[in-house]
């Protein structure tokens, strides 16, 4: 529906990407504007698709990826704006957890220590603090991914995640005078996509460098 008008969209009318050029940006009900980051985060997904695709291959793995990404993104766009991260969403990851999980049967022990790997101490942090020292959906989304990436791969998106939080954040605070409070999900959000795309490697590497 579009929020203005009410007016239910037809089929065509979704179709990513080419529904806002065909429509010219503009709802057919009441003109309204329509955002381009619409098209934009639609393009960006599918772009994504076709990586993950080229990486992993015709794959349930890249099935599973491509959905565990496309999540990844939306609350990334949500929790920026919100500084919140929809239930559902974190539902969706803990679904496709499952389901990559049973992928990696013989593995499943690490799968299941990386759903409390990070997620366990957080939420005692959360105890403690009442819930000032961190966010509900941060907890659960550390919870279904590391379901879905295992303990290690966890532990890496989350130190990573980290880091591009001091790289972006502490800019933003000395150019735009941003504030010290800030929504944490996409940081945690591209930790998360490197560590799905290349967190083995790169630990294999360190581990390599200690020996």
């Amino acid at each position: 529906h579009c929020m203005r008008c009410g007016r239910r969209l037809k089929w065509y009318e979704m179709v990513p990407v080419f529904s806002f050029l065909a429509l010219r940006g503009r709802c057919a009900g009441c003109g309204e504007k329509i955002s381009p980051q619409y098209p934009l985060i639609e393009a960006a997904n599918g772009l994504l698709w076709v990586f993950l695709f080229w990486h992993f291959g015709l794959t349930w793995t890249a099935l599973c990826a491509c959905g565990f990404v496309s999540c990844l993104l939306a609350l990334s766009v949500i929790d920026a704006r919100t500084g919140e991260i929809p239930v559902g969403i974190n539902i969706c990851i803990a679904v496709l957890a499952v389901c990559m999980t049973a992928l990696d049967l013989s593995n499943w022990p690490t799968h299941v220590i990386g759903l409390f790997a990070v997620s366990g101490p957080l939420y005692v942090l959360w105890l403690v603090t009442r819930g000032n020292g961190v966010g509900g959906g941060d907890i659960m989304l550390l919870a279904a991914s590391g379901l879905l990436l295992g303990r290690q791969l966890i532990l890496f998106a989350v130190v990573a995640g980290c880091v591009v939080a001091v790289c972006v954040h502490i800019p933003r605070m000395a150019l735009k005078k941003a504030g010290r409070a800030l929504a944490f999900g996409p940081y945690l959000s591209v930790g998360m996509f490197l560590a799905l795309l290349w967190g083995e490697s790169v630990i294999n590497w360190y581990l390599r460098l200690l020996h």
